[in-house]
């Protein structure tokens, strides 16, 4: 896994989270933090055990992830012609109670992601811009020209 990603732009933000016995409160995205480019949509994706949603890439839409419930795999890959990290590929794992993170990932690069565990997991995504479904390309994993088997 990935303590720092290698693609070109995407960024792995620790987050504020305060707990004690009667439960947690847990800061996903602020329009003062560096990383905030607008805001698009919010909303949350269950994802059952085992399961993988993979691939998608989005040609104008960044990503703003974070993993409040569970535990969930991403992978990144950079395709993008110029691109300073062509080629590279990021893991990261998110979730609580050890990786409470918020993982950018920006429009062009393909991801995927794969709930860890035994339980279902809850992704929280705060996009830059509205989801429109002609802005997004997604590949079934046996399909991908992408080096990562799920």
């Amino acid at each position: 896994m990935s303590d720092r990603p290698a693609i070109h732009d995407v960024r792995l933000t620790d987050l504020f989270r305060f707990e004690d016995e009667r439960g947690a409160v847990l800061h996903h995205l602020r329009n003062d933090d560096p990383t905030f480019t607008g805001f698009g949509e919010c909303y949350f994706s269950e994802i059952v055990s085992g399961a993988v949603k993979a691939w998608k890439r989005h040609q104008h839409q960044a990503q703003q992830l974070a993993v409040p419930v569970g535990r969930v795999r991403f992978v990144v890959y950079d395709d993008r012609d110029g691109s300073p990290s062509r080629g590279a590929l990021d893991v990261v794992d998110l979730g609580r109670p050890d990786d409470y993170q918020r993982l950018l990932i920006p429009a062009g690069l393909w991801y995927g992601f794969r709930c860890l565990g035994d339980r279902s997991a809850l992704i929280a995504n705060c996009a830059d811009v509205p989801h429109d479904p002609e802005d997004n390309e997604i590949v079934e994993p046996e399909d991908a020209p992408i080096p990562y088997a799920w």
